[in-house]
């Protein structure tokens, strides 16, 4: 079951600043046994003819109930009348529930229900109808409950509309699994010159609109273009998706106050933007709506016995700013132990007290045999020496200097490999110059995280962490500072997404070159893969977690196939939690 955070504890001022948006959230939820949906309808509408271009989709499963969503799209201005049903079987011979409602530009014509009444573990099929015409049909599936012996998924994260097609979601359309999770970055806020847009021209897929994500037009415009990818489409009917945002759904690299992308003297206010980017989230994706705070994403869902899903905002209620390495370096020369006191300073934060103590009662709470954290940034320790990162850095350098960066990595790699006994002293000053490579993860707020796995420790949590952000592929050990085992991390590659491989970063045959080596250099890594698009699949049972690695051969053609040279697969034991 979902269990919804305490929000009495709000503070005033966030709560008056969210209070605009929240009638508007839930408006677009059609009831379940009449046609109210919280409008007006005293007086007689009359319906505007409307068809069904984004597709259907589903979400958020509960035991006895799930979300259906649709979109659809007036031929006009007005009101219009859709009828929903919900059925046992493929051909709607059985149907279970229906009801009939009405949608209006005020929520973007997109429709939600909360069907209810259903039953658990069970799979079923739901369609819209409105002016004569039928929508496509979508599979779903409600939580189980009891005794559960597996329970499967596919993760996802990053999927970018101008960098290439969406063969991933057509991949994993064909699959079978309880649910699809979506770690975020389900869209991408730039302009039609912006981030992985070189290509897009060239593959019919420039952005709309061209420019830059500031109004909740814009943003709608943005999600209508993404949905009506037919791959897309297709992986939202075949399974119910558990969603959270990632930074990108509002601007990039964003945290409680603001975000790199967004500039306060020429965009405007980044708390209105903010609102307005979570307004279209809501409407465009098969959420549950919010009971109030419509800024509050981090919820539990319970497969039974076998696991509890917490889902959690690493990125928008709670995160201090962001450090970068220039917060800690003198002409491009990083000062190790100034950066590391900032990175383990115990007043930062990456969730917020809130946030943090749910998640700490809901660990204490659950009595599953696995607790699984589906969140976006990587929790797991990625150290490298100051020098690698002051050859790569754009924030130290002008230029990324790539031969600099490859002989530091291999100087880092053959020190780390030769027997501390045996070292020069050069060697051992570069092992113990190593600092985090990723100052937006975890890694950036490390006396919470360091906190928090010892909590889950202290508890003996069976932890599966999990993330994307990215854009590439990581199998890790979650370990705390004195060495004991927490959990592990898998941390999913992008949708389309450019990863280390991407022009102006390593390239390909850099990426390739330092996916192993970065293996061998940080401690608790055990894999890494930085050149594929793919999605991670996830197999539970009761004694071992399965988590696989996939990857596709390409996002710049639709002729694509499953690169079987380069699935990864990991087991993780229950009684160990050691990844082999």
């Amino acid at each position: 079951m979902t269990d919804l955070p305490d929000l009495k504890r709000r503070s005033l001022i966030k709560a008056l600043a969210g209070t605009t948006l929240v009638p508007l959230l839930g408006s677009n939820l059609i009831a379940c046994s009449d046609s109210s949906n919280g409008s007006d309808n005293s007086g007689p509408v009359m319906s505007v003819p409307a068809d069904f271009l984004h597709g259907v989709a589903s979400g958020d499963p509960l035991p006895d109930r799930v979300i259906i969503w649709t979109r659809v799209t007036p031929q006009s201005e007005g009101e219009v009348r859709i009828e929903w049903e919900m059925a046992g079987d493929p051909d709607f011979t059985t149907v279970i529930a229906e009801g009939s409602g009405a949608t209006s530009a005020a929520v973007d014509y997109t429709v939600k229900v909360d069907v209810e009444g259903l039953e658990p573990g069970t799979l079923y099929y739901y369609r819209f109808r409105t002016d004569g015409k039928t929508s496509a049909a979508g599979k779903t599936r409600t939580l189980p409950e009891g005794s559960i012996q597996t329970a499967s998924f596919v993760v996802v994260s990053c999927s970018n509309y101008p960098a290439g097609y969406f063969n991933v979601y057509r991949e994993i359309a064909n699959q079978e699994v309880d649910a699809v999770l979506h770690l975020g970055d389900y869209l991408y806020e730039y302009g039609s010159e912006g981030y992985a847009s070189d290509r897009a021209e060239a593959l019919g897929r420039v952005v709309e609109p061209k420019n830059e994500l500031l109004s909740l037009s814009d943003y709608r415009k943005r999600y209508a273009q993404y949905r009506s990818d037919a791959d897309l489409q297709a992986a939202h009917a075949a399974h119910p998706f558990v969603i959270v945002w990632d930074d990108h759904e509002v601007a990039n690299d964003s945290w409680s106050g603001g975000a790199e992308n967004h500039d306060s003297d020429t965009e405007g206010d980044y708390a209105e933007r903010k609102m307005m980017a979570i307004q279209a989230w809501h409407e465009w994706l098969p959420v549950r709506p919010p009971a109030s705070m419509n800024d509050i994403i981090y919820r539990r869902f319970q497969y039974g016995d076998l696991l509890d899903l917490l889902m959690l905002d690493t990125r928008v209620i709670g995160r201090d700013e962001q450090f970068t390495y220039d917060d800690f370096a003198t002409d491009g020369i990083i000062d190790v132990d100034k950066a590391r006191a900032g990175f383990d300073d115990s007043n930062r934060t990456l969730l917020g007290s809130e946030q943090l103590e749910w998640l700490r009662e809901q660990l204490s709470q659950s009595s599953a045999q696995w607790q699984v954290l589906g969140q976006q940034v990587l929790s797991g320790r990625y150290s490298v020496p100051a020098s690698l990162i002051e050859a790569l850095d754009p924030n130290l350098t002008d230029e990324i200097n790539l031969d600099k960066g490859v002989a530091a990595l291999l100087a880092a790699v053959d020190a780390k490999s030769t027997p501390p006994s045996e070292r020069s002293p050069e060697q051992q000053a570069l092992v113990d110059s190593a600092v985090p490579y990723n100052l937006d993860a975890w890694d950036g707020y490390g006396f919470e995280r360091d906190q928090l796995l010892t909590f889950a420790t202290q508890l003996d949590s069976k932890l599966v962490v999990l993330a994307g952000d990215t854009h590439n592929a990581w199998t890790s050990q979650l370990t705390t500072t004195d060495g004991n085992i927490a959990g592990v991390e898998f941390g999913c590659t992008s949708v389309s997404s450019p990863g280390f491989d991407g022009e102006g970063l390593l390239g390909p045959a850099n990426a390739t070159l330092f996916g192993p080596l970065v293996v061998g250099l940080i401690d608790d890594l055990k894999y890494a893969n930085l050149v594929g698009r793919g999605y991670l699949s996830l197999q539970f049972s009761r004694e071992d977690v399965v988590a696989t690695h996939h990857f596709i051969t390409t996002v710049d053609s639709k002729d694509y196939a499953e690169d079987q040279a380069a699935l990864a697969s990991f087991t993780v034991q229950r009684e160990n939690l050691l990844l082999t």
